[in-house]
């Protein structure tokens, strides 16, 4: 299992590589200049070596000038060449999760509905910017940079057994305590940051969720009980950053420790071949900056494995939202310019979950420009037939025609600019009226949208608020009225001029003065298109050429609203029966 997981770590590792292909000549740049790096870690000391042993104990003044002149020229280099590593490890990191990040929301954007029926909200935040943001540490901080401290170790050893390897040897006795030290720290610091990770995702799943739903928070006076579930979710986050941080707080000190008897060890050994003539007082000296400059590295190399693994588990998460087959397959080519508008459903299944049908052997026809009424409790099934239509759920199996050409023919993206729809829960934006009104599509003009508010009596509502159709809207409209927004919902379908339209319990939770204006409005969009209404109240339905009953995913009856009436014990006459002012149903 544990080698199924480090071939699965590989294999992901080299797939989240692959995103820097387009950018492959920096990242070589990056690679080469962590091999320059690592070359010029041990010139220094070096240097200064030479420089005791040769200029200052035979007092060469001149030369030490010189040495000390390419000294400092070695120090500019290295300085400006770690620059460049520096900004073109993080350039290339943060360019990478641009990419990943756009192809992350692209992917969101055009899943079935049925994905996000079963991923959270604030779960698919934390995988567009946390997991995502932690892709970029796998880049800046992660292999790039382990490479270049790997090599600058190897290169320090290397020059340490080059001028003495007894000395080397005494100096890195205690290297097996580090290497033990490092490893607990990684496997610590490994577990706490996952989590981290999970605690962050349930933090922002839980406050996306309760500050979309604070209205009914308040409403319930639930403050109190969902503070404590906060708390608890964020205890959790708390002592999962406090196990890191107890870690890192035992590993720096040990670190320090083991340097020190290190160091110990080398002036030890060192001082006694010194006497002996043995070891020269350059040697001591640069070896003491080699151990500062080997002991660098290697107090950030357990970190920065740490930082690639979470960069790893991060891209995980993240690769399983890019390899989500839950969309809708793109298989249609027709682009139709037009269509009449004419519906028909063959003998259609359909259910949310397999073995669980929502949808029984529903067969019906709408011609073009002709009133379809759908009808029935609660769960019946008229929602899921509306959804099915605009192709936001695969059916099971049947046929829907459009045209008399079946759904699935079409191009989805033409099809659904053919069909309208409003819902009884209207979502607007943060932004402008206007905006909110086109959404953004370049080829509405103001003019138009104004032509459509005046053709459904909007125009003055809108004119009246604050800078009209400039007027800044909160996030979900909530400071203007429902019936306010039901009739922007309707401007913005209506500015899109579908051939079909959706009413899905457009006027169920207004006021009798809204309801009028709706109704105005829904009489003047209807006319000349094909229209599917869902609706409990009759004013809205009784005008209908054919009106559906539906009951637990069946139709049970068929027929315009007075054939429907002189059914006995029918369905819909005791619905009607049961409405209680012979306004509703």
């Amino acid at each position: 299992m544990e080698a199924q997981q480090k071939k699965f770590d590989r294999s992901l590792f080299l797939r989240i590589l692959s995103f820097a292909k387009p950018y492959q000549s920096r990242l070589w740049w990056g690679i080469s200049l962590s091999i320059v790096l690592a070359v010029m870690a041990p010139l220094r000391p070096y240097l200064i070596q030479y420089s005791i042993d040769h200029y200052i104990e035979s007092r060469l003044l001149q030369g030490l000038v010189y040495i000390t002149i390419v000294q400092l020229a070695l120090l500019l280099l290295e300085t400006a060449l770690r620059f460049i590593f520096m900004f073109i490890t993080s350039w290339l990191g943060q360019t990478v999760v641009n990419d990943i990040r756009k192809k992350v929301h692209k992917k969101i954007l055009y899943q079935n509905l049925s994905y996000f029926d079963q991923h959270a909200i604030g779960t698919l935040t934390t995988r567009t910017i946390n997991d995502i943001e932690a892709l970029n540490d796998t880049f800046s901080e992660g292999f790039i940079a382990i490479l270049a401290d790997v090599l600058t170790i190897l290169a320090l050893i290397g020059i340490m057994l080059y001028t003495d390897w007894r000395l080397t040897l005494v100096s890195l006795a205690v290297f097996p305590l580090l290497l033990l030290a490092t490893y607990w720290f990684k496997e610590a610091v490994n577990k706490s940051f996952k989590r981290v990770r999970n605690a962050v995702s349930a933090l922002n799943a839980f406050v996306q969720e309760h500050i979309s739903g604070m209205y009914i928070v308040q409403v319930f006076a639930a403050e109190d009980r969902e503070k404590k579930k906060f708390e608890a979710i964020n205890r959790e986050h708390r002592d999962a950053n406090i196990k890191s941080i107890f870690a890192y707080s035992i590993f720096f000190p040990v670190v320090e420790i083991i340097l020190a008897i290190s160091m110990g060890l080398l002036v030890w050994y060192g001082a006694s071949k010194m006497l002996n003539y043995e070891v020269t007082p350059g040697v001591i000296i640069a070896f003491n900056m080699y151990l500062t400059l080997l002991f660098r590295p290697l107090r950030m190399l357990a970190d920065k494995f740490n930082t690639l693994q979470m960069g790893l588990i991060a891209g995980g998460r993240v690769m399983q939202v890019l390899d989500s087959e839950d969309y809708m397959q793109q298989n249609g080519t027709l682009k139709a310019p037009a269509v009449k508008g004419s519906v028909k459903f063959e003998q259609v299944n359909f259910s949310y979950k397999e073995g669980i049908p929502v949808l029984n052997n529903i067969s019906f026809e709408a011609q073009p420009g002709a009133t379809l009424a759908l009808v029935g409790h609660t769960g019946a099934g008229k929602s899921s037939i509306i959804s099915i239509l605009t192709r936001l759920y695969p059916i099971s199996s049947g046929k829907i025609f459009i045209d008399d050409i079946e759904l699935h023919q079409y191009d989805i993206y033409n099809l659904r600019k053919h069909i309208g729809i409003v819902l009884q829960d209207v979502f607007l934006f943060s932004g402008t009226i206007m905006d909110n009104l086109t959404l953004k599509d370049p080829e509405i003009t103001e003019a138009q949208v104004m032509e459509v508010c005046r053709t459904l009596g909007i125009h003055d509502f809108i004119t009246q608020l604050p800078d009209a159709y400039r007027h800044r809207v909160t996030e979900r409209g909530s400071t203007l009225s429902q019936g306010q927004r039901q009739l922007l919902s309707f401007a913005r379908t209506l500015l899109f001029n579908p051939s079909i339209l959706v009413l899905d319990e457009a006027t169920s939770s207004v006021d009798s003065e809204s309801e009028i204006l709706i109704q105005q409005a829904i009489d003047k969009m209807i006319k000349g298109r094909t229209a599917i209404v869902i609706a409990h109240r009759l004013s809205t339905i009784r005008k209908a050429d054919q009106i559906i009953v539906l009951e637990r995913g069946h139709i049970i009856e068929k027929g315009d609203h007075h054939s429907l009436l002189q059914i006995e014990e029918g369905v819909y006459t005791k619905m009607y029966e049961a409405s209680l002012d012979k306004k509703e149903l």
